[in-house]
């Protein structure tokens, strides 16, 4: 039967109308639902491609009139229209019943706007983005989006054919936030936030920045998406809190999931995959943790996930955000923990993305010697914003909290601390003091740390920076930035340098090896062999290496005892293990082939492999090699100026009277009858020898009893007589 047409329209009535149909109206709500007029009650309906509209009240439904040549339905009523109000809606001769979105009330407090506007509301992610929820009795999604400078913000997507007119936002206020519950929405419907600018009038169409899931590439929209797992992780977290985590081992194998292994067709393995292979071979090597390079939604595989679209995102690459939960979990019940490597320090100018969000510069600085890193191409974040602010913080909180991750490694920190990184010096602007330091970004920090410590007892914020910015580690109430550590990127740079020289030029290249000791505790360091150093150019650790193929391995494995032995907690790239011959390549395996028999090199990449999987053992096992690495006490020269043979020879402490004495020889000579000082009298035995022909080498070797003579040395009252093998380290312990 068809509608009846009304003509009851005000002149008010059409402008706000007009501005309905022209997607410009900034408060839909003023028009559309139920209103009191005078003594009527009335319900306008817009929807532009229906033919009729009925009301369900009790057991009947009410048709609503269209207004002539209008996309409006009304129903006046005497009394009272309750809502929430079903519809029935009729397009193109097929029915359909739908809660209106206009008869729901805003769900979002006035509480959680303010704490947005003041910068602290930790689980913004919860008030913004699309969350699945039941408003007044109905099942839907509602969705929010910070946007001030827009007029006119509507979700858009599968389900309403990409038309921003039938979903317009309510605003908010002050707050810039816009806010509309759609029933019915179910997860993995696409959407997206299309924005009128209020200056310009341009019309942009944007991914949610607090999207929880996006669809596959090359496609930009957002997913809506609801957690089903069921964590097993509680007693791995209940560990974590009380884990003095200063004084245990902290080895970590940095990973990218992509190239870690590919399945036999060269296709990516997905999250539950690579619970079942992955998490097997860090316990199997002897890891503690393991970081993983950002699974942030992100559009390119070359910028290795650091160029980040999609925040609260988890990489559809590999699977849902489900599945990365299970692989996290995997972790956990294996007892490893696991890091974040998170990207705060700029984002790319996608124009689907953050970049300009609501035609403004509203996540970035609009001055582009503030805004822009000129080296990357992407936008900096503009931390002095609340809401920016808000926005980073909570994202670290949802990680932490929705994932379970163990931590956060904070990607580029001297780019994000500098205000003149980078920068010619007419490229940059001063703080308010005339100082190059960014002020927002060291507030920034603070709060970041101390809501880590408050919130995730247990949990890490480690810090990639690079220049000796003070305090970096040290606490947020001593004056520091609050970080748990920082890589030691000096010690990395004069390490690798050092074995990068051909042994024979090694002795005018001595210090390299010493200088770290004078401020390695100044700070709480990792010492990092990281993706970086493989990348580019730079080859391999492996092909870093001087001399033929049985020096390079030796080369290699002696780097390893250095590093495992040294003050620090470690951190390796994946295939440092085994040593990698190639340079890493984000678009393939690594190669595992190496380890198989038909490689004419594959004992000596076992032994690489066997020789990490010792070291590793060793650094949990041995107090001494892991309780003070942030403290003098743990570490003691014995000889520290033998440059001519290229040897160094110390001490690690633990905390209680545990002790390993280290040896080390960085030429391909074997030195024989070289004394050792040691601390106490007694039986001494070499629990490691990188030399041993287990690991491919030489098998020089001092057997497991050496006693000890009452020959003051090193400053020792006792001493050992020993043979230090070529190109190779040897651990030492008392029996």
């Amino acid at each position: 039967m068809p509608v009846k047409k009304s003509n009851a329209m005000t002149s008010s009535d059409e402008q706000h109308l007009q501005r309905i149909v022209d997607a410009q109206h900034h408060d839909p709500f003023n028009f559309l639902g139920v209103h009191q007029i005078n003594e009527n009650h009335v319900l306008r309906v817009f929807h532009p491609r229906a033919s009729n509209i009925q009301l369900k009240v009790g057991t009947k439904w009410l048709p609503l009139k269209q207004v002539i040549n209008k996309p409006l339905f009304e129903l006046d009523s005497k009394t009272a229209i309750q809502t929430p109000c079903l519809l029935k809606v009729e397009v193109d001769q097929h029915s359909f019943e739908i809660y209106d979105p206009y008869t729901f009330s805003n769900s979002i407090s006035q509480d959680d706007l303010y704490l947005f506007g003041e910068g602290t509301l930790k689980k913004a992610y919860k008030m913004l983005g699309a969350q699945s929820m039941t408003v007044q009795g109905v099942a839907g999604v509602r969705f929010a989006v910070w946007s001030p400078n827009a007029e006119r913000v509507s979700v858009v997507g599968s389900f309403n054919d990409w038309d921003g007119r039938i979903h317009s936002m309510r605003s908010l206020g002050g707050s810039g936030v816009w806010e509309l519950f759609i029933p019915h929405l179910t997860t993995n419907d696409l959407y997206k936030f299309e924005i009128r600018n209020r200056h310009t009038g341009h019309i942009l169409v944007k991914t949610d920045p607090y999207g929880f899931e996006y669809e596959q590439r090359p496609g930009t929209a957002s997913k809506i998406s609801q957690s089903t797992h069921q964590w097993g992780d509680a007693t791995w977290l209940k560990n974590r809190q009380a884990r003095d985590w200063l004084h245990a081992p902290f080895n970590c194998y940095e990973v990218h999931l992509g190239s870690w292994q590919r399945n036999a067709q060269g296709h990516f393995l997905n999250y539950r995959e690579l619970a079942e292979k992955l998490v097997p071979h860090v316990v199997e090597m002897g890891y503690t943790h393991v970081e993983l390079l950002p699974i942030t939604e992100h559009p390119l595989n070359e910028s290795w996930g650091y160029q980040t679209t999609g925040y609260f995102g988890v990489t559809n690459r590999f699977g849902s955000p489900d599945d990365l939960r299970f692989l996290i979990d995997a972790f956990h019940q294996a007892n490893i923990g696991v890091i974040l490597d998170w990207v705060p320090g700029h984002f790319p100018k996608d124009d689907w993305a953050l970049a300009r969000f609501d035609g403004t510069a509203l996540y970035e600085h609009e001055d582009p010697r503030l805004g822009e890193h000129q080296d990357w191409g992407t936008y900096i974040f503009n931390y002095g914003r609340n809401e920016v602010r808000n926005f980073l913080i909570s994202n670290a909180y949802f990680w932490l909290n929705e994932f379970h991750f163990d931590g956060l490694r904070v990607d580029a920190v001297a780019s994000m601390l500098y205000l003149d990184y980078s920068r010619k010096a007419d490229q940059w602007l001063p703080n308010k003091y005339g100082g190059r330091e960014n002020l927002d970004v060291i507030e920034f920090f603070k709060q970041l740390n101390m809501m880590v410590g408050e919130d995730f007892p247990g949990a890490l914020t480690i810090a990639e920076e690079s220049t000796a910015w003070p305090g970096v580690s040290r606490p947020v109430y001593a004056g520091g930035l609050g970080f748990s550590m920082k890589w030691n990127m000096g010690w990395m740079n004069d390490t690798l340098a050092y074995m990068e020289e051909d042994p024979v030029h090694r002795k005018y290249q001595h210090n390299k090896l010493t200088f770290g000791q004078l401020y390695a505790y100044s700070e709480n360091f990792v010492l990092p062999f990281s993706h970086d150093e493989v990348v580019h150019g730079k080859k391999s650790l492996l092909n870093k290496m001087p001399g033929d193929e049985w020096q390079k391995f030796a080369n290699l494995r002696l780097l390893m005892c250095l590093q495992t032995t040294s003050p620090g907690k470690k951190l390796n790239f994946m295939g440092n293990e085994f040593g990698q011959t190639s340079e890493w390549n984000v678009n393939a395996s690594l190669d595992w082939h190496l380890l198989n028999d038909a490689n004419p090199s594959h004992h000596y990449h076992r032994g690489i492999q066997q020789l990490n999987r010792d070291l590793n053992d060793l650094y949990q096992s041995q107090a001494a090699l892991h309780e003070l690495d942030f403290e003098p006490a743990g570490f003691e020269w014995l000889e520290c100026q033998d440059a001519d043979q290229s040897t160094l020879s110390f001490i690690r402490r633990g905390m209680h009277n545990s002790f390993a004495i280290i040896v080390l020889n960085f030429t391909p000579v074997p030195r024989e009858a070289q004394r050792i000082g040691v601390p106490v009298s007694g039986q001494y035995k070499e629990i490691l020898n990188t030399d041993a022909s287990y690991y491919s080498g030489s098998n020089i070797s001092n057997g497991n009893h050496i006693q000890s003579e009452n020959v003051g040395w090193m400053n020792q009252h006792h001493s050992i007589s020993v043979t230090i093998p070529p190109l190779a380290g040897i651990v030492i312990t008392l029996i």
